[in-house]
């Protein structure tokens, strides 16, 4: 359910399309590497240094405190105490992993199991996609793997600030929600500034904050998952949105002629295959799109479609692997 890929993570899945014209020359933009991938904040004014330097610090502090391959930070406690200890935690990480339980408990099945559930790192760990030593595991290895990806044996306790999981050798792994969350912080902390009109992009994960200079809508393309980087399939029009792909070419690695992506399923424990390529939410929290971008491609076309009719506010794109595009009523593809 993770994105893993031995491709660079840090590539950007969308193409930035508006034209700002005469408005060029006052844009401010910074760029830095952090959450694993290139992100950068633009702006169409002149805007304080301090904005910049507190809105990547903030990107910094939670890459810290949410990244699973980070040793010695507040997940990894949470990981290494598995099975025997609650571990407390700042606010932060219990709201991530809060709405990360939400979107597990909405996406299981008749047997429990989520299309995106939080506790996958044991899994995503022994493929090692993107890594030094990715590989395809052992049935036997899965098996074991997959006995310990169970999101109800997670235990916060919102008094005492701790997480808990139940079983020994349990992993969290927040990836498919953690950027999703630093969009959201840091579009919050760029409007406490007064700030009217933005974008952030963080590797790919697009917030759109306002309108463009003269009020217009962004343009923003959609990545064609089967082509070279920078060819679109469309563009959708934005104002006060935000957009997250997750698709089969983020990160994945080949063996034998076949693809390993690293969107893994929580059932057979390897990746998804469902006739789906790719799917972009386009919703008003980042860290909501973000979980149901994964979510949805796991769930596939049907049942995933289904669940985006529940959740008002939120629509999506879904690319096939025989070309053909599909889209939720709420939005336009542009040619």
């Amino acid at each position: 359910m993770l994105p893993v890929r031995c491709f660079p993570s840090w590539a950007v899945f969308f193409i930035i399309l508006a034209v700002f014209s005469a408005c060029e020359k006052k844009q401010i933009q910074r760029t830095d590497f952090v959450l694993g991938t290139v992100c950068s904040i633009r702006f169409f004014k002149n805007v304080p240094v301090e904005l910049f330097d507190s809105v990547f610090a903030s990107l910094y502090e939670l890459d810290d405190m949410l990244s699973a391959n980070k040793a010695g930070n507040e997940l990894d406690a949470v990981n290494k105490n598995a099975g025997l200890a609650p571990v407390a935690v700042r606010y932060e990480l219990i709201e991530v992993l809060s709405r990360a339980l939400y979107f597990a408990s909405i996406s299981r099945d008749a047997e429990g199991r989520a299309a995106f559930d939080p506790t996958i790192g044991a899994l995503v760990k022994l493929w090692g996609i993107g890594g030094e030593n990715q590989r395809v595991p052992a049935p036997d290895e899965i098996g074991a793997a997959l006995a310990l990806c169970n999101w109800r044996d997670v235990e916060i306790n919102q008094a005492d600030g701790t997480v808990f999981l139940k079983q020994k050798g349990m992993r969290l792994d927040l990836g498919a929600i953690a950027k999703g969350f630093a969009a959201d912080k840091a579009a919050e902390l760029i409007r406490s500034f007064g700030i009217e009109r933005a974008i952030i992009d963080l590797g790919g994960n697009i917030a759109a904050i306002g309108t463009k200079p003269d009020g217009g809508a962004y343009r923003i393309g959609i990545q064609d998952p089967s082509r070279e980087r920078g060819t679109y399939v469309g563009f959708v029009e934005v104002r006060n949105k935000t957009l997250v792909t997750s698709g089969t070419y983020e990160r994945f690695f080949e063996e034998g002629g076949v693809r390993y992506h690293h969107i893994l399923s929580s059932e057979t424990g390897f990746p998804v295959q469902n006739g789906l390529l790719s799917v972009t939410i386009v919703g008003d929290s980042s860290m909501d799109a973000d979980a149901l971008s994964t979510t949805v491609f796991a769930l596939g076309w049907e049942k995933g479609n289904a669940l985006l009719t529940g959740i008002p506010g939120t629509e999506a794109i879904f690319i096939f692997d025989d070309g053909s595009v599909r889209t939720t009523s709420g939005v336009t593809l542009h040619q």
